[in-house]
């Protein structure tokens, strides 16, 4: 069979080749859509149900999170089902068996959740959170008044009525979550005394408010040939409104009007969150979550090509500032990866012709490896597989072994051709490059399979160990299978290209001189080849000592191998290594209980102390949470997130080089190795010491993280 499809292949060499171009331009297109990402997505499927009333933590943890949690237990393949409660919110986060689809799993909750929802106290607003995943703060930006001129209550208002709307409706954006600046309220202030003096209680009043606070429909009325519909106007816009308000008529019809027993004004709302930009003061900000499953960077680029379209129509002397994106982080990774990838196909091309020391027969192995890598892309994009360090790490991984079918095809037909070309030509050109590819075309085929197989166990993890190497082991194993169906249909037509016609049957002499050398070159053998002549010089005498010796140099193996268990044993272990995300998120922890006021002050503390560091772009901080059920933090909690310069504008640091009169090229690279500038291990230690706050906890991470 593989025999057939490799003779079938080298007689159809144009047809394949063709097919072969078609596919490397599907996958160029592919490229273009495939979902793009820093690393793997290792959330679990999870459903947030967020509920709002305005109780005690106690209180809503009674009546209201032990109820949703209780109902939701039942719900078909659940795992966990957690519950949070603060002051006026409760989150519940029901965690569902890995690969469960995320959208059949909101489907079920809000079943299941509809059981509870006539049980649950009167005023309980219950929603569920965003179709998102943990990764899914992709964007943030901040509302900057250079004038001075907007109140932080109208750039909340702004960013809460325009601008969420606007990016939300952005594909791929899940929510837009408003953090900082004042949500305006109208504010009742009653007067105990007064209202005790016309026997009022207070929960007349606010019937009072709600009854007025409203609009109805009268139905319709026809009059001269015209119908109007009639309505009765009620809605309160103005303080004047709802100090007009009658919460009660007294004797004689006398009415009792709001402003009669309390003070109207406009006020904020209670804030459990603020927010500061480089320690200058409360800000308005934005928070994009990603919905889960899109392409992350072109997210990202849509918002911010959206934000441009509505720059022109933001308030005068306003402008929107990014305090984190994602891309830069993802392009990053993705360039430094596809950059180490190109280097290591330029070194095995190089390799492969200096060993084999004939061109064209190392065109086809060097012309293997970038096809093989680009189709793998195809089934990666079908399975849903994210293009990430991690299956980029796969394909990396993969290139040497890739190009083993086509050289071991290559060096069998080489030898034949050698011996062919030593016997006096004898026979036909064609069949003997055709014979030498069917003889050990079935092996390669199967070998290469067996090589596509060995990553399969990584398949059955499970849970996060399972979402972050199962795009390394799809990368790989897709990788290797393309190359093992190259190897017996591309490889045997690109390798008949050029041997389409007999060089040596040329005439004029020099000709067939200038053929044979541009199609076939020079074959030499095995002993002959210069590099082999090399190795072989000092192979052969260690050989010999080995075989000479084997009980020696098997106890000598063993002794080295016992050696290393004292390293092993105090190597460290990590389940992800760092990223140097070019951003920084402090982390501090308070006492608990701090109020808005002092967690304002002190974020701005933190932020002006993190902002005068000369590595430092930007500082956003963030206590308390942002308007989103993805973020429960209390104000106990800040994030702050540190937006570094390029590594090029970090202070300098003498290295043993710096001084030295060295060739410019040599400095470069040892730059390259040692770099002259201040490490982020040094800057985030400087950072942490001068954050040395009584009663403050500091911690350290990435945002991705």
């Amino acid at each position: 069979m593989i025999s057939r499809i490799i003779e079938a292949s080298a007689r159809n060499r144009f047809l394949v080749l063709l097919a072969v171009v078609a596919a490397v331009v599907a996958a160029g297109y592919v490229l273009q859509e495939i979902r793009l990402d820093a690393l793997p997505d290792l959330s679990d499927t999870q459903v947030i149900v967020y509920s709002r009333w305005d109780r005690s933590p106690d209180i809503i943890e009674d009546q209201v999170t032990y109820p949703i949690t209780s109902a939701l237990l039942g719900t078909p393949g659940v795992k966990a089902v957690r519950g949070y409660s603060d002051f006026g919110f409760s989150y519940v986060y029901v965690i569902f068996e890995d690969g469960t689809d995320l959208y059949w799993a909101r489907s079920r909750v809000l079943e299941y959740l509809s059981k509870i929802q006539a049980r649950l106290p009167e005023g309980v607003k219950t929603e569920l959170g965003p179709d998102a995943s943990g990764v899914g703060w992709v964007f943030q930006y901040a509302l900057v008044d250079r004038t001075g001129a907007e109140r932080p209550d109208q750039l909340r208002s702004y960013q809460d009525w325009t601008l969420r709307y606007a990016l939300q409706a952005v594909p791929g954006v899940a929510e837009v979550a408003s953090i900082g600046g004042f949500v305006p309220q109208y504010q009742v202030t009653v007067d105990p005394t007064t209202l005790a003096a016309y026997g009022l209680p207070i929960g007349d009043v606010a019937r009072a408010i709600r009854a007025s606070n409203n609009e109805v429909g009268g139905g319709l009325m026809e009059f001269s040939g015209s119908e109007y519909m009639v309505r009765g106007r009620g809605y309160s816009r103005l303080v004047s409104d709802f100090e007009q308000i009658v919460v009660k008529v007294g004797p004689g019809g006398t009415p009792v009007l709001l402003r009669d027993v309390g003070r109207v004004e406009m006020g904020p709302e209670i804030r459990r969150g603020v927010a500061d930009l480089d320690g200058l003061g409360d800000t308005v900000g934005g928070i994009v979550i990603m919905r889960q499953g899109e392409n992350a960077l072109n997210v990202i680029q849509r918002v911010k090509a959206r934000l441009e379209e509505l720059k022109p129509s933001l308030p005068p002397g306003v402008d929107i500032v990014t305090t984190y994106d994602r891309s830069n982080l993802i392009e990053r990774a993705i360039g430094t990866l596809e950059h180490e990838l190109t280097i290591e196909m330029i070194i095995v091309s190089l390799v492969i012709l200096v060993f084999l020391w004939h061109i064209p027969s190392a065109v086809v192995p060097i012309v293997t490896i970038p096809v093989s890598v680009l189709l793998a892309f195809i089934p990666m994009y079908f399975l849903g597989v994210t293009v990430n360090i991690m299956s980029l790490a796969g394909i990396a991984i993969s290139v040497g072994v890739l190009v083993d079918g086509a050289i071991v095809e290559v060096e069998n037909a080489y030898n034949k051709l050698y011996l062919w070309q030593a016997g006096g030509r004898k026979g036909d050109f064609h069949a003997v490059r055709l014979e030498a590819l069917k003889e050990v075309g079935p092996s390669v085929f199967f070998s290469l399979l067996v090589i596509a197989v060995a990553f399969l166990p990584v398949f059955v993890l499970v849970d996060q160990e399972g979402r972050l190497f199962k795009p390394l082991a799809y990368s790989k194993t897709l990788a290797m299978a393309i190359a093992a169906i190259l190897a017996v249909t591309l490889d045997p037509a690109l390798r008949m290209l050029f041997t389409r016609m007999d060089p040596f049957t040329f005439r004029p002499r020099w000709l067939s001189w200038l053929v044979t050398k541009a199609l076939v070159g020079t074959y030499h053998a095995e002993e002959r080849h210069p590099i082999s002549r090399a190795i072989f010089a000092v192979y052969d005498p260690a050989c010999r000592v080995v075989l000479r010796f084997p009980k020696i140099v098997i106890a000598l193996a063993v002794a080295a191998v016992l050696a290393t268990i004292p390293a092993y044993l105090r190597l460290g272990s990590e389940f992800m290594p760092n990223l140097n995300e070019g951003v920084l998120l402090y982390m501090p922890t308070t006492m608990p209980g701090i109020s808005a006021a002092q967690a304002e002050e002190l974020l701005q503390t933190q932020d002006r102390v993190l902002r005068s560091f000369p590595e430092v772009e930007r500082v956003m901080g963030k206590a308390g949470r942002a308007e989103t059920s993805t973020d429960p933090a209390p104000l106990s909690m800040m994030e702050t997130t540190v937006v570094l310069k390029p590594e090029e504008e970090w202070r300098h640091v003498d290295r043993w080089y710096s001084s030295r009169h060295l060739p410019e090229w040599f400095k470069a690279w040892a730059r390259s190795v040692w770099p002259d500038h201040i490490s982020q291990a040094a800057l985030v230690d400087q950072m942490d010491r001068a954050l040395q706050i009584p009663g403050q906890t500091n911690a350290w991470t990435m945002p991705i993280k």
